[in-house]
């Protein structure tokens, strides 16, 4: 297989991305369907948009450019986790969209990447602040959130 190969991915939304297969194959996804000789002329990933799709392809054209142009130095390394840092600056929506579509087409260091951005987001809020920041109904009474509570008081200290 030669990295000069190109492979389209045709999103959810029908449109069609046209990428080297060295960048194709950072996902597990598509690695597998390659190597199978599953993939025909142009691969269709059904549970991505355009919109994130672009966005996964944007991130592993960085890491496989990066990983490939150079030795992995102190340097590079600080280069691209300030990349990543400012490629999770995303809105709530694209940010969770994204998680789905790493974790759909299985990109592991994205997937690892965007979870910590959530994690980043809900560190040190309460359970109401969470609830709100997600928009997350509070389907519990009052007597059974105190019981909770009272059960798990290790995990509200």
């Amino acid at each position: 297989m030669s990295s000069t190969n190109k492979i389209v991915l045709k999103s959810s939304d029908g449109e069609t991305f046209e990428v080297d297969e060295s960048v194709a194959l950072e996902s597990q996804t598509i690695k597998l369907l390659i190597e199978d000789d599953c993939a025909g002329t142009e691969i269709p990933i059904p549970n991505v948009s355009s919109k994130i799709l672009s966005k996964v392809i944007e991130y592993c054209k960085k890491h496989t450019e990066t990983s490939k142009g150079k030795d992995s130095t102190t340097y590079v390394d600080d280069e691209l986790k300030s990349w990543d840092a400012v490629f999770v600056k995303v809105d709530q929506s694209t940010l969770l969209e994204l998680i789905l579509a790493a974790n759909y087409l299985e990109v592991k260091s994205l997937l690892d990447l965007t979870c910590q951005a959530v994690a980043d987001m809900i560190k040190d809020k309460t359970p109401e602040e969470i609830r709100k920041l997600f928009n997350i109904t509070n389907d519990f009474t009052p007597e059974e959130e105190e019981e909770i509570r009272r059960e798990n008081q290790w995990a509200f200290q």
